[in-house]
């Protein structure tokens, strides 16, 4: 159980991301001191992440040692893994105290029965390819093999590898991602008997488009905290609604609202 208030950012890119980017996020976090019940963290929150025997991407500490204060401060911290941070491991678990996951995360959440997934390689046809690199990149034969190299070398070689997709956002203004929501809380008509509706779940959070969303999708919820790296969206979920705003250090309370849904849709007036 992730406790109210709850508050869901994703790719963040750092380590691509300008460092006016890391410390608008480091404020952030700063920020939920006192005011979050807990955190979840969808995705990219770094361009590279991957942990060798002894050592971890250089730039990465600031970001993680203000998540082990919040963590100190008693504030559940969820991580799902994205596309660019998948090979965690003990630094996140062991050391942040970051309850890391790189499968989806299903559970209550901020009062929600919500299902948390980072949403690479959900598409149809689009994502085809990926899925099958996806086995191999995460296959851990392969994570061994990577360990092996130098670190210097493995991250320049993997943040080259990496910039086609950080500077995507997706074309399809995240209508990819919306279908497979869609999917997921409706269900799909032309498949016998909608098999991957779960009638159950409330909430369903994507990342991994960059296009920050909320939407009613049935009786459930869709929601896309956007990219921190793009402009600094984020979700927070009450149990009596959830909204979707841009922080803002100029402005008292939490910055700016863009959207909201609350729990119960209203009923048009007649």
């Amino acid at each position: 159980m992730l406790p109210a208030p709850a508050y869901v950012i994703s790719d963040s890119h750092l380590g691509f991301a300008t460092r006016d980017v890391e410390r608008s996020l480091l404020r952030f976090f700063r920020h939920l001191h006192g005011r979050a019940g807990s955190l979840v963290i969808n995705g990219d929150l770094f361009e590279f992440w991957f942990e060798w025997r002894s050592v971890m991407p250089r730039g990465t500490f600031r970001v993680l040692a203000a998540i082990a204060e919040l963590r100190e401060a008693g504030i559940p911290v969820l991580m799902v893994a994205g596309n660019h941070d998948c090979w965690g491991g003990e630094i996140l678990r062991d050391d942040v105290g970051i309850d890391f996951r790189t499968d989806p995360w299903e559970g209550e959440l901020g009062g929600w029965r919500a299902r948390v997934e980072h949403g690479d390689g959900l598409r149809g046809k689009e994502d085809r390819g990926y899925r099958a690199l996806k086995k191999v990149i995460r296959h851990p034969l392969s994570i061994r093999l990577f360990r092996w190299l130098h670190p210097d070398w493995g991250s320049a070689l993997a943040n080259r590898s990496s910039h086609a997709s950080r500077t995507y956002t997706a074309r399809d203004g995240g209508a990819g991602l919306r279908e497979a929501a869609t999917r997921r809380l409706v269900g799909d008509m032309g498949a016998a008997g909608g098999s991957q509706r779960h009638p159950d779940l409330e909430l369903l959070i994507y990342g991994h488009s960059h296009v920050a969303e909320l939407r009613r999708i049935g009786d459930g919820v869709y929601a896309n905290a956007g990219s921190w790296l793009d402009q600094p969206t984020f979700l927070r979920v009450t149990p009596e609604r959830i909204e979707l705003k841009r922080w803002d250090e100029g402005r008292s309370g939490e910055g700016v609202n863009l959207d909201s849904l609350d729990r119960v849709a209203q009923k048009a007036l007649t």
